[in-house]
């Protein structure tokens, strides 16, 4: 099976795409494109499921670049030298060319980002705890360092859990209001004492508030589709002992 490949209209020219789970060679809970290599899954497997996306995206495995993730405001420079080990950060910016910006989510928000004209990148790990602590502002400013300018640049959310299946309990709801009492605009009325969290929109208003005028999601809800995402969400609920974890790249 061939690997598919979502893309965003506003990164039109920049070599990018958000993968679907479709096209990879993992097998049983991780079957199709797994390219976690922090799951369960077989390190051999992972790896030849991103030797896959880097041959797609023009640049060779070890030009794949990854970080340690861990819900962080932390935004990198990636250059020629490969790292030993992946760096702890939720963000990556990149000016070099073959160089591929490579980040991981399960229902988190991936964001990719590019200013043409400066010829710079960006890729950037959202959750709710990194887009409400700062990592796309992080990976704004570090673009900025690389000589990009807010004006021109663009960014895409890919797939990620949909506000309908986003369901958060009364803790969660507060430690947004308590940053700001008009983000109870992101939440709508569940069951009892939850709230449906709107994640992409959420990253959109963080987006636009930092002078992102070219930003959209791509849309796609990760939680709902099983076919074609991995979901964190969805795999707890289910009672399942680990999950895939999704790629969306972008590169010069």
């Amino acid at each position: 099976m061939s690997l598919e490949i979502l893309k965003s209209d506003l990164l039109h020219g920049v070599e990018h795409g958000f993968f679907t789970r479709k096209g990879g060679v993992s097998e049983g809970i991780f079957e199709g494109l797994n390219c976690g290599r922090g799951s369960d899954d077989p390190a051999e497997a992972v790896e030849q499921n991103r030797a896959r996306v880097a041959a797609e995206l023009g640049v060779t495995s070890d030009n794949l670049r990854s970080v340690h993730q861990y819900h962080s405001d932390v935004a990198i420079v990636a250059n020629e030298t490969v790292p030993q080990t992946p760096p702890k950060a939720d963000a990556m910016v990149c000016k070099t060319s073959g160089v591929a910006l490579g980040i991981l989510t399960a229902d988190c928000a991936p964001v990719l980002f590019a200013d043409r004209e400066a010829g710079v990148v960006g890729a950037a790990h959202a959750g709710w705890k990194g887009a409400v602590g700062g990592v796309l502002e992080a990976t704004l400013a570090a673009m900025e360092k690389l000589g990009a300018k807010r004006a021109n640049t663009s960014a895409a959310i890919g797939p990620c859990i949909s506000q309908r299946a986003y369901e958060v309990g009364p803790e969660f709801l507060e430690r947004f209001l308590d940053e700001d009492p008009e983000f109870q605009r992101f939440f709508a009325g569940g069951q009892g004492d939850k709230a449906q969290f709107d994640l992409p929109g959420f990253a959109l208003h963080r987006l636009r508030e930092a002078g992102i005028e070219q930003a959209e999601w791509i849309g796609h809800c990760t939680y709902s589709d099983p076919a074609r995402f991995y979901s964190y969400r969805r795999t707890t609920h289910a009672g399942e002992p680990d999950y895939g974890r999704l790629i969306s790249v972008i590169r010069l």
